[in-house]
């Protein structure tokens, strides 16, 4: 069933590196800021944490660091992803044992495995890490798209709380929620379709762009959440050219130069990603200061 404690704006976080591994001081920096701005749940090591580029060792690291600094504040969240079922299965386990609320699942990449063959994969992982589990769509990253009678067949598991839907087919999540019928939350994995989504039922959404703008994509989760919806619809608009920039190159190569910008020194990211092209820099700085958003004393 639902769970309301990750109702809202949960930042899909960046994790900053240096020469050693997960830049444990940045890294509490940004806890601390997302606590600060509001922002409702962190999600360590997803696609935007750069997980697959992680040891498993460094995302136990980054989980232990996030919840000792976090201290129970916010919900937090677990990325677990990887096309070898079993490897996907430790880092589920290796999450739980390291403190996490919850899990956030993606379907394997590259792989491309039959629907029959996720509802296996998914089981797996979540009888592993035994935690309250939301399944993560994304077919432009996996090339499987997960679908709603699927992931209703993955829910039979009653640790399933919900799907993060980034398929951008508003048709498809709309199947998913009559399906649902409220037995599962759904979040927005897109942050340009935010309010689109919630129009069907949504709980709010996994963003990157909260990396950035954390306040406002909290409060325009909340705004449709109370039944602001006119608020809800302006903010999701006048945030547009912004979430543009932030997906100008592929994620998370702008946002992290976004966050860094913000006065975090998160590093680059790691190979085969690369710094931002210097021309989507500028369009991103302008977006952000277009957005009223300030750099850090």
């Amino acid at each position: 069933m639902p769970d309301p404690r990750f109702d809202g704006s949960g930042v899909a976080l960046v994790t900053p590196f240096d020469e050693a591994g997960v830049a444990e001081p940045v890294l509490r920096e940004l806890v601390r800021f997302h606590i600060a701005e509001r922002t409702d749940a962190l999600i360590i090591c997803g696609s935007t944490g750069e997980g697959a580029a992680m040891t498993p060792e460094e995302q136990r690291h980054a989980i232990e660091i996030a919840v000792a600094e976090n201290a129970g504040r916010l919900p937090i969240i677990a990325g677990c992803g990887g096309s070898d079922t079993r490897a996907v299965a430790g880092l589920a386990a290796q999450a739980h044992a390291a403190g996490a609320d919850g899990l956030l699942v993606s379907a394997p990449p590259y792989s491309k495995p039959p629907q029959r063959a996720l509802v296996s994969h998914f089981h797996a992982v979540i009888e592993a890490g035994d935690l309250p589990t939301i399944v993560y769509n994304v077919p432009s990253r996996t090339a499987v798209n997960l679908l709603p009678a699927t992931i209703m067949q993955i829910a039979e598991d009653p640790r399933v709380i919900g799907v993060k839907e980034a398929c951008g087919d508003i048709a498809q999540v709309a199947e998913m929620a009559r399906l649902a019928q409220g037995r599962l939350a759904i979040w927005s994995g897109n942050d340009d379709q935010v309010v689109p989504l919630m129009s069907l039922g949504g709980r709010g959404v996994i963003s990157v762009l909260a990396n950035v703008a954390p306040a406002a994509t909290s409060r325009m989760a909340h705004a449709f959440l109370d039944g602001n919806m006119a608020l809800a619809c302006t903010l999701q608009l006048d945030l547009l050219p912004l979430i543009g920039a932030l997906f100008a190159e592929s994620n998370p190569i702008p946002v992290k130069a976004g966050v860094a910008w913000l006065g975090f020194d998160v590093g680059p990211p790691r190979p085969p990603l690369t710094r931002v092209d210097p021309s989507v820099c500028d369009r991103l700085v302008h977006a952000l200061q277009a957005a009223g958003i300030e750099r850090r004393a």
